[in-house]
């Protein structure tokens, strides 16, 4: 081959490379952009998101697809603060006879090597109370959630409100 075309085909090699890499650090970073998970130490909190508020409501909440303590020692979530509420409470759901309640709890335990649940649904679920909102909660809004961990510490997350996927529509929590 002579030099030229030599020098033409590294061109179109080196730009071809080029452009794959670019094209995998795009993809790398669309993925992370999706990914909503936060870590602090063995704890792993993922995707935490509000349900729109109720017209008429000061009161929100917040749930997790999942938050797992993924060490060997266990620790306890005693504390929650957002600037979008005038304060948040840590909720556990009880069966009351017939009557699914909810009731404020000092903290939330996180067993050693454990997920709990802190989705929507039944008795023994949890979730946070968002307690005198500053404005009402719509879909899309995002906004900052202070956790505070008995042995882990403290970890600020962002929160994207959502409507629930059909199925998992949002229930009232009578008192």
């Amino acid at each position: 081959m002579n030099t030229t075309v030599q020098l033409a085909w590294r061109l179109i090699t080196n730009s071809a490379m080029h452009a794959g890499l670019w094209m995998c650090a795009l993809t790398l970073s669309l993925n992370l952009a999706h990914a909503h998970d936060f870590k602090l130490g063995d704890l792993l909190i993922d995707h935490p998101y509000a349900t729109p508020s109720l017209a008429g409501t000061r009161n929100g909440s917040v749930y997790f697809k999942g938050l797992r303590n993924r060490g060997g020692q266990a620790d306890r979530l005693i504390a929650a603060k957002s600037a979008v509420a005038e304060r948040v409470e840590l909720h556990q759901m009880q069966m009351d006879g017939t009557i699914m309640r909810m009731r404020e709890v000092p903290a939330i335990e996180l067993p050693a090597s454990t997920e709990v649940n802190l989705r929507h649904g039944g008795a023994g679920t949890h979730h946070l109370m968002l307690q005198g909102l500053k404005q009402p909660l719509k879909d899309g809004d995002r906004f900052d959630l202070e956790l505070v961990f008995e042995k882990a510490g403290t970890r600020k997350v962002n929160v994207w409100v959502q409507t629930p996927r059909a199925g998992n529509a949002s229930h009232t929590h009578p008192h």
